[in-house]
């Protein structure tokens, strides 16, 4: 009977079926893309790391440390890495780049990808350098032209397009730049305040415990400062970062799903009320209300499986694209995998959403009474809205729903959280959808003309679509425009650094001897020097009376392990700066000479860190000499402008004479301008590094544009989701819509004025569903620069109306392609139709 009663009616069922294809085909390929990152992660473990061990200090290796490094045996590499000006006298160009001095055959997996192939493993040999595939391009070099770092020149061998640790996108903010390790004492790059890492990697005989080899080093090197890093230990802080980003893809694929589950809700629900004259008669001649109910969820449940396949078809051909869409954030090779727990799980999930979500319009067939089939009038929906069974099965949605986000996110804590974020979005949609229908239909515009007035009453007739097509469309908008406006906020925040007389040129790493006369070459310039800064490197000894190492040591000690032990570099001064501004405490200016305990200022922050505040004593280590302080003041700063801002400040006449090096701050009014500069500083003064503002601009704007490519990638199944939604609505609603228009025509309306009623409907359609979502988007990214940016909120009209333009265009063509012929039905067909 299923089969016979959907005869008349499968190309409206199948088109209901379609709501769920591109949920289940996000779902089936984040799903089994997700397993294919996990595989390549477990194959591909080493390549990560490049090496079995690591071990990683700020300073360099102490005499124990050495001994220990040589008791471990293997094969071993050298690398000792820091920032410097890279100068390519080709084109006369600079850049801050990230120069790696190695030795050895470091990566021992992986290998450093080069053009022509094999220079990774020819560079040290042939005493070249290997530099940053797009660093290259940017400054017109090729192979065999020259890079100057510090004071020695280098031929460029290879064109480095990949490293083993190193994302595409990482390469961008920070390219990088390979030397032989037995040429870096000729650049003099290396002097004192220069931060610099050094590494030393292993490569150990297979079987080799390196897991219990660890942990030993732990406790041999106690007290070193010295990071020690396996195989494993890479694994999970890359695993980390693809957690979130696996997050995330499962966001999108379960917005698609339940929009699209919402769809098939809606459509059934209009599909029954069509044919509830069908189901009383059903009943007259003797069928059973269960045997009814049977019927219609045996259609549902086929077509739900039907969907579902061919969302599992279409997931397994998006999955072929992801890597390639993520290649930029991902640092393994991710190879297509069929996945048959994937395809389980979307057939599953598509088939259970579409029965759950089909039984809410379903159970109404339970009130369907025989004698609707003989008095069309007699039957009320006042009952079915009452009825308990729709919260019971409320209920089981809900909870359908947080299992399934548990099983996405893998953790009950984010699961719930999932689920309560998207039942907040969804309930703010639906609420301010209802509230501008309620506003259409409180200040109906009377006056204006009849097409306008008809249109605008369509969005509230008997079963229209409204509330599920603007959850649909105002999902998608709310995503597309709230990602446009959060990437605008990040790139007016760094752009406002670099307008007016803000500062957009740093020079640091100046040894004491320079500094003199390279304010002098700033002013030759006729450039301005904002800031002339000295930095002093310290740690932390001791806080409140106890040893650092102590407190780190203690498993109730909640103060973060870098924090107790990082390099702090500070500085001293008699005033605040414009960044800055005293939340607790007072600040003291100076503290003239001898004093037994000085009083220094704290960032709110790693007050906050290190449980410090305001009258609190600490011991702080400068460089071999033991100074006692005290917390005077903790202070809030302002950390988007890019000039040095510092977690701890001294007063005057305390550090002065420490070894320290400055930092130099300037303005230049063009690219030319801070390039001649720059080049000028690297010539006369190779050690010197700079941060140019606008280069940080070009670099941070690229970033974000590859991070929105990505998700307006993954935003498209939402979009798409809300427009199949769209066309089914219209092509479930079209036999009253045909009903509508008869009378009309009968009425003496045309047939162009029954096509402009339709279009206007659909015109008010997607300008409210993108209102609402630009609406919500706007609230969200306001919410977002003030309270998490901390920044300036302005609205970009230009782009949000091209948005709402799109919007409405869309809503409005796909409608009109499926109500072709609507207005042209002869009266006759209504009249011999079945129910």
């Amino acid at each position: 009977m299923a089969w016979r009663d959907s005869r008349a009616h499968r190309s409206r069922l199948l088109l209901f079926m379609a709501s769920i294809i591109l949920g289940i085909a996000a779902l089936v390929a984040i799903t089994s893309f997700g397993e294919s990152l996990e595989r390549a992660v477990d194959d591909q473990a080493r390549t990560l790391l490049g090496a079995d061990l690591e071990l990683r200090s700020a300073e360099p290796f102490s005499t124990l440390a050495e001994s220990v490094i040589d008791s471990l045996g293997g094969a071993q590499s050298r690398e000792i890495a820091f920032a410097s000006m890279a100068y390519f006298p080709k084109s006369g160009g600079t850049r801050l780049a990230q120069v790696r001095a190695l030795s050895g055959e470091f990566p021992y997996y992986g290998e450093l990808e080069t053009i022509p192939s094999g220079q990774g493993a020819r560079y040290q040999a042939a005493g070249g350098a290997l530099v940053d595939q797009g660093l290259m391009r940017q400054f017109g070099v090729a192979v065999g032209d020259s890079v100057k770092l510090g004071t020695y020149m280098f031929p460029v061998v290879g064109e480095l397009t990949k490293v083993p640790d190193q994302a595409g996108a990482g390469m961008t903010i920070a390219p990088r730049i390979y030397i032989p390790l037995n040429l870096l004492e000729q650049t003099g790059l290396v002097r004192f305040g220069s931060r610099v890492s050094y590494r030393v990697f292993f490569k150990f005989e297979p079987g080799r415990e390196v897991a219990n080899l660890a942990e030993q080093l732990e406790n041999r090197l106690r007290g070193q400062r010295i990071r020690i890093e396996t195989v494993e230990s890479r694994k999970e802080t890359f695993g980390a970062v693809m957690k979130n980003l696996y997050r995330f893809l499962n966001l999108v694929a379960f917005i698609a799903l339940l929009l699209g589950s919402i769809g098939v809700a809606s459509s059934i629900h209009v599909y029954i009320k069509q044919k509830l004259a069908s189901i009383a008669v059903l009943r007259c001649v003797g069928a059973q209300i269960r045997q009814t109910f049977y019927i219609y969820l045996i259609q549902a449940g086929v077509l739900g499986l039907i969907g579902s396949l061919a969302g599992a078809a279409l997931g397994t051909l998006i999955q072929t694209f992801l890597p390639r869409v993520l290649d930029d954030f991902l640092l393994v090779e991710v190879d297509f995998i069929l996945s048959g727990t994937a395809l389980l799980k979307g057939l599953s999930t598509g088939l259970v959403m579409t029965l759950l979500f089909a039984l809410l319009p379903l159970i109404a067939i339970r009130k369907v009474s025989p004698l609707l089939a003989i008095r069309a009038s007699y039957e009320s929906d006042a009952a079915t809205r009452r009825d308990p069974l729709r919260w019971v099965i409320y209920g089981i949605i809900a909870v359908v729903v947080v299992v399934f986000a548990v099983s996405q996110t893998r953790e009950w804590l984010y699961g719930i959280a999932f689920a309560a974020g998207l039942a907040i979005a969804f309930g703010l949609l639906a609420g301010m959808a209802k509230l501008l229908i309620w506003l259409v239909q409180r200040f109906f515009p009377r006056s204006w003309s009849y097409p306008w007035r008809q249109s605008l009453a369509n969005l509230y007739r008997p079963n229209n679509q409204t509330l599920v097509l603007m959850l649909a469309l105002g999902l998608g908008t709310f995503l597309i425009t709230n990602l446009f406006l959060i990437q605008d906020i990040l790139l007016r925040q760094v752009a406002a650094s670099d307008s007016g007389n803000q500062p957009n040129l740093i020079f640091f790493d100046i040894q004491v001897d320079q500094n003199e006369a390279l304010g002098q070459l700033v002013h030759s310039k006729g450039l301005p020097v904002y800031q002339n800064v000295p930095i002093v490197t310290l740690r932390l000894k001791s806080i409140r009376g106890r040893e650092v190492e102590a407190i780190r040591d203690d498993s109730t000690s909640s103060i973060p392990s870098w924090a107790l032990m990082r390099e702090y570099r500070v500085t001293y001064r008699d005033t605040l700066i414009n960044t800055e501004a005293i939340t607790a405490g007072t600040w003291v200016p100076e503290m003239p000479p001898p004093a037994d305990t000085v009083l220094i200022s704290l960032e709110s922050g790693i007050a906050e860190e290190l449980q410090l505040g305001v009258g609190d004593d600490l011991v702080v280590d400068v460089q071999g000499v033991p100074l006692n302080a005290r917390v005077g003041s903790i202070r809030r700063v302002n950390w988007q402008r890019v000039q040095p801002n510092f977690f701890i400040v001294f007063p005057k006449g305390v550090l002065e004479e420490a070894p320290q090096i400055r930092v130099l701050v300037t303005r230049t009014q063009s690219a030319e301008s801070s390039a001649t500069l720059q080049q000028a500083v690297v010539e006369a003064f190779p050690n010197v590094s700079a941060i140019d503002l606008t280069l940080v601009l070009r670099t941070v704007e690229s970033i974000l544009n590859k991070i929105a490519f990505v998700i307006r990638f993954m935003a498209l199944f939402s979009i798409l989701t809300g427009l199949i939604v769209l066309v089914a609505a219209v092509v479930t609603t079209r036999f009253q819509r045909i009903q509508e228009s008869v009378l009309l025509r009968t009425l003496g309306a045309r047939r162009e004025l029954i096509r402009r009623i339709l279009a206007q409907e659909y015109l008010y359609l997607g300008l409210l569903a993108s209102l609402t979502g630009v609406l919500l988007a706007v609230a969200s990214a306001w919410a977002l620069a003030r309270f998490a940016f901390q920044a300036s909120f302005q609205i970009a009209w230009l782009p949000l109306l091209s948005i709402v333009l799109l919007v409405v265009g869309l809503t409005v063509l796909l409608g009109m392609l499926n109500s072709r012929g609507i207005a042209t039905r002869p009266p006759l067909e209504i009249l011999r139709a079945e129910g």
